[in-house]
Parts: C-alpha cells; structure tokens; sequence
C-alpha cells in the first residue's frame, strides 16, 4: 500500500457476503508473528489466519496435532498486534473443541478474549457441526473447514485430495451445508476437485474459500511461508511460490557470516565513537587508578 494511500476500511463479514455477491474475490492468508502481520497489513488482505500450520511452519512440529491452545494462543496475540484492518481468525487446535460444546465454547472465548480473534475455525462435519452450532449460539463467528482437514489427515489416508469419487463429493457438500446451516459465517473447502466446490458455491450463502480447490470459489488462502518461499517443508501441488525468500535469507546470512570471519564486518561506520577529548581522559582515569 503506498504511503500517500487512503487508509482501508476496516473488513468486516458483511463486506464479504457483499463482495460475494459482487463476485470480487476475497484474499485470505495466515500469518503466525507480528512482522508477519504487519506484512500481510501493509498487503492489503482482506482475512489473516493464525492456522493451526504454524506447528511446521514456524514451532517445528511434523503434523499440526501436537500444537497445544497456549501455544497457538501466544502466535494469535502476536498477529493481533500487527492487524488494524483485515479479519482476524483463530484456528483452533486439535482437541481443543471436539469432546463437548462446554470444552469448544471455553476455548474459543479464550481466543476472542486473549487473543481479539473476530471468528475461530474448526474443521470437519460430522460432530463439529454440533460444535459449531454451539458456538454461534455463544456468540462467536465460526469459520468451518471441509475437504482436506488436517487435524484428521490419517484418519483421510493422510494429506490427500478428498471427493474425487461422487458419494466422496457428497458428503464433502453434505458437511459444507451442514456447517451453513448451523450458522458458520465463513467456509473453506480445501484440496477438492474444483467440481466439488461449484457445487457447494451453488448450495452456499456464506462466502467459501478455497485452497486446493479450483478457481470457483469466493476466496482463496495460502500459507505464508509457503507462498514466500519461506519453509523447507515439501509443498502441495496447488501451492505456488511468489518469491524464494529462504533462499535470499540463507544468501544474507552466509554473507554475514562470512564477513564476520574474514574482518570485514563490523567496519568503522558500524560503530560509535566517544565525544572529543573523552578517550584520552579515559586513558588519565585508567591509569590514576
């Protein structure tokens, strides 16, 4: 955004529903760290989501299972304080809200209360709709997530395309209305054929964003690390990288490293000088003692 720019408007869900219904699409991106925030600020996004991903992305994990409410909490505050104008979401980790609705409410609370997330996503059909339907009648916005779930990936075979076969596509559809119909305000619909997501585009009001499934959907949402060429981590088919940052990070910090050990950094300009005068009384000092 230039610096001569209006400010934006600050987002808000009816402006989605509108550019919905305006066919303009919807930018959404996750973000774990405060620079990172304030990235995705200056972007101009219209949705940031502290994903549960951040467990390989940025804490180290192998799947998204281990990262625990404190954790996820602490990375949520920290985009907080680097947003002033897109959605804020919070993604709510495994095990956090499946066992009941009283377990579900308490933890999204600590995410709107601690954390200033304007909604939370949880992800599946089946028992989340209960879970779901609970927390909007809390009042809490829900962002539901169908396709791909992650927190379940096993139980699916493991990171892989879900409705490629068509009673696979039903229950995918099924579980997107099944969320609406609680009353979830957003929907993403992740790594499906992009068949499967004109489908639940015809049966949905609420805006549907897509990652991995096909160019139909209201939105779409990337990981930032992925787009940015940031993680290490083996990406899916439908990631596409619009810079290679790691590569340019591990290029500054070789050279870095390199003027280090060769005496070239720091140079003269890197440091500071006392005033006129000053070290040479220093030197009377030292030497009175």
């Amino acid at each position: 955004m230039s610096a001569h720019a209006a400010p934006r408007a600050r987002v808000t869900l009816a402006g989605l529903v509108a550019k919905k219904a305006g066919r303009e699409p919807i930018v959404m991106v996750t973000a774990y760290d405060h620079p990172g925030a304030q990235i995705v600020e200056a972007a101009g996004v219209d949705i940031v989501l502290v994903g549960d991903s951040a467990a390989m992305t940025v804490l180290g994990y192998d799947s998204t299972v281990p990262v625990t409410v404190d954790e996820m909490l602490m990375l949520t505050k920290a985009v907080r304080r680097g947003l002033t104008t897109p959605l804020l979401v919070g993604d709510l980790p495994f095990g956090s809200y499946e066992a009941s609705d009283e377990l579900a409410i308490a933890t999204a609370l600590r995410f709107v209360k601690e954390a200033g997330c304007d909604l939370v996503k949880i992800e599946r059909g089946g028992t989340t709709v209960e879970r779901a339907r609970a927390l909007v009648q809390a009042g809490i916005p829900v962002v539901g997530h169908v396709g791909l779930t992650p927190q379940t990936a096993t139980a699916l075979g493991g990171y892989r395309a879900q409705g490629r076969t068509a009673e696979a596509a039903l229950a995918v559809i099924d579980d997107a209305v099944a969320l609406q119909e609680a009353g979830c305000s957003l929907l993403v619909v992740e790594a499906v054929p992009s068949e499967v997501t004109a489908a639940v585009i015809a049966l949905l009001e609420i805006p549907v964003i897509g990652i991995g499934a096909g160019a139909d959907a209201d939105g779409q949402v990337l990981v930032f690390h992925d787009l940015l060429g940031l993680y290490d981590g083996g990406a899916a088919r439908f990631v596409k990288r619009y810079a290679e940052l790691r590569t340019a990070a591990v290029a500054g910090v070789e050279a870095y490293a390199a003027e280090v050990r060769g005496g070239v950094y720091p140079a003269a300009e890197h440091g500071y000088a006392m005033a006129d005068g000053e070290a040479a009384r220093l030197q009377e000092l030292l030497a009175a003692r």
